[in-house]
């Protein structure tokens, strides 16, 4: 009999990224919400991990070391598939979610150690291509510094960090409004980040010992056979079917797709904070469809 699970929540982000809740502050709210295994996924930096691991334990929960990796597109957006779901373009990267199961944060690890000085150049660079933004923010009339926006950030620094600080400072309403304006893909304060391709990045965290899932893919603009054969060619492991973003349908066509190609599937809320969404965690998974290392 199939068993369906809502322990998991395997994406989701710290203010050591772009979350808006400390490392202390979101274990707590995942482990209210009767999560019980929890992976913390900060955007291209892993130095939450200690603190999560820490967390995680006193209030019971098991913890997964992960990374949400920002990559070059494997495939371009399919004009049929944005056009279906109403959009005129794709994002400019695609996601890989990273974890190392069987790493104790708290040890020492060669593997782990190749694998961060492999991730810290592309969180590096978020720190010039953010000043390149703020710089073109303010070319448009904002008066915005960098020092106050890195002043948001405790680790990688983002383009929600900067829509904060635009808030604050009365040039918008909201985060979706700065996207949609300035900082959205394709719009006139966005700036290109370096990236891996997602054949680097997979055998990046695989020399590593880890595995890997392809986030969100309903961002990307491809029809499921062809992105799913893409991923399982590629080496990637598993692909996030079940996302808060994902309809029911597409979850389900992406979930039996995998098993088709013998790929596992992950579950997560990517949750960033309150002002994003209300709830982490209540991302129904059938158990046994998620990578063995996880389970």
């Amino acid at each position: 009999m199939l068993q369906w699970s809502e322990r998991y929540d395997l994406h989701g982000h710290s203010t050591h990224s772009d979350g808006e809740l400390s490392v202390s502050k979101l274990a707590q709210r995942i482990k209210d919400e009767g999560v019980e295994v929890w992976a913390l996924t900060d955007h291209d930096v892993i130095s939450g991990w200690k603190e999560a691991s820490e967390e995680a334990k006193l209030r019971g929960m098991r913890f997964i070391p992960g990374v949400e990796i920002t990559c070059i597109p494997g495939l371009p957006a399919e004009k049929t598939i944005l056009e279906k779901e109403g959009r005129d373009r794709s994002t400019t990267s695609w996601h890989l979610l990273a974890y190392f199961p069987h790493h104790q944060p708290n040890t020492d690890s060669a593997t782990i150690d190749v694998f961060s000085d492999w991730l810290e150049p592309f969180a590096e660079g978020r720190i010039g291509r953010m000043k390149r933004m703020v710089e073109k923010i303010n070319e448009l009339g904002m008066e915005i510094t960098f020092e106050d926006v890195m002043a948001r950030s405790s680790g990688a620094i983002g383009r929600p960090h900067l829509a904060k600080e635009m808030i604050e400072k009365g040039y918008a309403d909201s985060v979706q409004q700065v996207f949609d304006e300035w900082l959205g893909d394709g719009c006139p304060a966005h700036v290109e980040k370096r990236k891996p391709s997602i054949i680097e990045a997979v055998n990046a965290v695989h020399a590593a010992g880890g595995i890997c899932s392809l986030a969100h893919p309903i961002y990307y603009g491809i029809e499921t056979n062809n992105l799913l054969s893409y991923i399982k060619n590629a080496g990637v492991d598993a692909v996030e079917a079940f996302h808060r973003s994902h309809p029911d349908k597409y979850r389900i066509e992406l979930w039996k797709g995998a098993q088709k190609l013998g790929l596992k599937v992950t579950c997560g809320s990517d949750y960033h904070g309150p002002s994003y969404q209300a709830r982490p965690g209540h991302m129904p998974v059938p158990s046994s469809s998620l990578p063995k290392q996880i389970i």
